[in-house]
């Protein structure tokens, strides 16, 4: 295999690790993705690099701005509050489609997850139950064409940084926010599940907004960049 015909499984990876450090909030909006540096850093070649960012500019994550090369995306506040009224009416979506469709052993293991949260309190770990709760309840849902409108979406919330469940008490607060939309679910109660789910990511967007206002010289009427 020549290094040509490896350079897209490489390119897939630094793509993935590209992707955790935005998640982890190592990469942030602004951020210049200088090829060379990055093939340093994760120890490839410029070619997959190159792959990843072309990638990324197809998710929306990255942009090239002039004379400057491709930096991550900046978000405003328009679309901060556009992408999580989208979040909140697809994910809503996924917990009323998941009180109809969940089988009992889904409805268990979501259940599972979340009292292993309560338990991690907010260690890093209860981050990644987060991620994988929620994923869990879209494949519950059993919509393929909404499971590809959330991850679409999951894409452009990733701009803005790390979870909102490490802002104090926020993850307990989620655990038991989880805890009712299941309760819906269990009851086959759709309407009540999605307007759980609904008030779950709102208040996420809330803790959001706080932290965007907290940020120097932004608040939320700034008309500029957010981040």
């Amino acid at each position: 295999m020549t290094a040509e015909d490896d350079s897209t499984p490489q390119g897939n990876t630094a793509y993935a690790r590209l992707i955790a450090e935005l998640r982890d909030g190592r990469l942030n909006p602004g951020d210049r993705l200088r090829e060379t540096d990055l093939a340093e850093r994760l120890g490839v070649s410029r070619t997959p690099i190159r792959e990843a960012i072309r990638q990324l500019e197809a998710d929306g994550v990255v942009t090239h701005l002039p004379r400057q090369g491709a930096s991550v995306r900046t978000l405003d506040y328009a679309e901060v509050m556009e992408l999580y009224e989208m979040r909140a009416v697809l994910e809503g979506t996924a917990a009323r489609l998941a009180a109809r469709a969940a089988s009992d052993i889904e409805i268990e293991e979501l259940a599972d997850m979340n009292r292993q949260m309560s338990e991690l309190g907010d260690a890093p770990d209860a981050f990644v139950l987060n991620r994988q709760f929620h994923a869990a309840l879209l494949d519950a849902a059993k919509n393929r064409f909404l499971a590809r409108s959330i991850h679409v979406l999951q894409k452009a919330l990733m701009i803005l940084g790390p979870t909102t469940l490490t802002e104090p008490d926020r993850a307990h607060k989620a655990v038991e926010e989880h805890f009712e939309v299941l309760d819906a679910i269990q009851a086959r109660d759709g309407a009540r599940a999605e307007n759980a789910m609904r008030a779950h990511i709102e208040a996420a967007q809330r803790v959001r907004v706080r932290a965007l206002r907290a940020l120097p010289n932004r608040s939320p009427g700034y008309d500029g960049d957010l981040l």
